[in-house]
């Protein structure tokens, strides 16, 4: 279709829909923008950060989200306040629909739910990194995306994008899945297997303290009755630990996000490695259908889970990937297998004595789980082979007393303080431990 002279046109290879209106732009240097931003220079090179957005003087609202549903069709209409590019595709175990627009303001005052019994199970939407948002549609049946359509404003709307949903085979819905090709052969993460190049001698300098807000964009992890969002909580409490660390003077401090974006899980990996990490201190927050259970606990990485609800919870983080709609065919699960070395084998011990360090000083600031407060469970961001590393569930946003407490300045001041004596002591006691070993050869 064409519109104000200008073409809305259609392109598809490999079963990847490329929708696209052709508007000007101004082309900023990428390169000059991510100068002395190591880690965005690394995601942009791996596909997972977009290039600095051109400058603009507003971004794209999006005003409402609307959904019909009929046997032979499911249409989701978005509102917006400017016209955008959007490209669509499908991915598959789970299936989903994938709708990628330019970073735009979600500002949505009510939205349709599906009725459940049609193509759609859910949806959700959210910044999925820097310069990209995301609309992610969850399948009971399979289905494939039309041609997007642009409407423009009629002096009751504003521009309409239209996504039309339409039933498919499965057969037909397998052989059309996967990222498009442009992202499949930039977004391949650094090999786990292998070192960073290593780090400039580092005599006495600080210690490098890798701080990973978990979840973000459009993956919200769990949510209180309040509405409380664990991504919102761990990004505060995160800039709360840089904030207590950095003052000590003794450590750098790296956030693998510092704003409302997603990571990948193995980016979040890949950041600490390429920043030469000497701990990785991820932070979470649990829930749980047995609303009286309360209180933080620790979780280190193992090749079997320590109990049942370890192995849940383990499961419920490592989802994060698929619920913001990455492509995980080239991975076994949304887990690779663990392959553990006798280096490995060190760090794991390693972790687990600092787990045990934040144990026994979490109490000072916050309840902390009475039944087996450190646990162990394949956790993929815990996964860096040569980096000690640790989850922290700060508490249960299903529990009305934890929430009340996470939703405080002064309880996130508390914990911050709490995590960052734990990592003095867990150095100083790894110093001492040097000295002895030093001394008895």
């Amino acid at each position: 279709m064409s519109w104000g002279g200008e073409r809305f046109g259609q392109s598809a290879r490999g079963g990847v829909v490329m929708a696209t209106l052709v508007f000007s732009f101004v082309v900023s240097d990428a390169i000059s923008q991510t100068a002395g931003d190591p880690i965005g220079a690394l995601l942009m090179r791996q596909g997972l950060q977009a290039a600095p957005a051109p400058q603009r003087t507003a971004m794209p609202v999006v005003i409402g989200v609307e959904l019909s549903e009929t046997s032979s069709r499911t249409r989701f209409l978005l509102e917006l306040s400017d016209p955008i590019e959007v490209k669509t595709f499908s991915l598959s175990n789970p299936d989903r629909l994938v709708v990628d627009l330019p970073e735009v303001l979600w500002r949505v005052s009510s939205e349709a739910r599906p009725l459940g019994n049609g193509a759609v199970r859910s949806y959700r939407y959210g910044l999925f990194r820097k310069g990209n948002s995301r609309f992610v549609i969850d399948l009971n049946s399979p289905a494939k995306f039309e041609t997007p359509q642009l409407l423009p404003p009629d002096g009751v709307y504003g521009f309409r994008l239209v996504l039309d949903l339409t039933p498919t085979t499965q057969e037909a819905f397998a052989e059309n899945t996967g990222w498009p090709e442009a992202q499949t052969q930039t977004a391949a993460p650094v090999a786990e297997t292998q070192r960073p190049a290593p780090a400039p001698a580092r005599n006495g300098a600080k210690k490098i303290i890798v701080v990973d807000a978990g979840h973000g964009g459009l993956d919200p992890g769990t949510h209180g009755k309040t509405g409380l969002q664990e991504k919102d909580i761990v990004l505060a409490v995160a800039k709360e630990l840089r904030r207590s660390l950095e003052a000590t003077g003794r450590y750098s401090v790296h956030l693998t996000r510092d704003s409302d974006v997603f990571i990948p899980l193995r980016e979040r990996v890949s950041i600490a490695r390429a920043a030469h990490g000497d701990l990785f201190v991820s932070l979470h927050a649990d829930s749980n259908d047995r609303r009286s259970i309360r209180g933080a606990s620790v979780y280190t990485l193992s090749e079997s889970a320590s109990d049942k609800e370890a192995g849940r919870l383990a499961d419920k983080e490592n989802m994060s990937d698929v619920i913001a709609g990455v492509d995980l065919s080239g991975e076994n699960s949304p887990v690779a297998s663990i392959l553990i070395d006798l280096a490995q084998r060190d760090t794991m011990n390693r972790s687990a004595r600092f787990a045990e360090t934040v144990v026994s000083a979490l109490p000072v600031a916050t309840a902390v789980s009475s039944a087996n407060p450190h646990r162990s469970a394949g956790f993929a961001v815990l996964k860096a082979p040569d980096i000690p590393s640790a989850l922290i569930e700060l508490g249960y946003l299903s529990n009305a007393k934890d929430e009340g407490e996470m939703s405080t300045g002064s309880w996130r001041g508390r914990v911050a303080q709490a995590v960052a004596r734990a990592i003095d002591r867990h150095f100083s006691n790894e110093n001492g431990n040097l000295g002895r070993k030093a001394s008895n050869p």
